[in-house]
């Protein structure tokens, strides 16, 4: 799957709360292990593969980037 076939798969996330439920969820859609909360420590590597959940100050996810 591409990052932006991934994109499209995790739009219906898009205004959810990010939870570890949702963690889960993100690596079943998409097949990648590697999922990067807001609040998860990562590396400064650059991985391709990695997807980073953005959220809001309310928890909210606003949004996905990778590496």
């Amino acid at each position: 799957m591409t990052n932006e076939e991934v994109q499209v798969a995790l739009a219906k996330l898009i205004g959810c709360e990010y939870t570890q439920a949702v963690k889960a969820q993100i690596t079943e859609l998409t097949g990648r292990a590697r999922v990067v909360g807001p609040n998860d420590v990562s590396t400064l590597e650059m991985d391709e593969s990695r997807i980073h959940v953005v959220a809001g100050g309310n928890g909210m996810i606003t949004g996905f980037h990778f590496g």
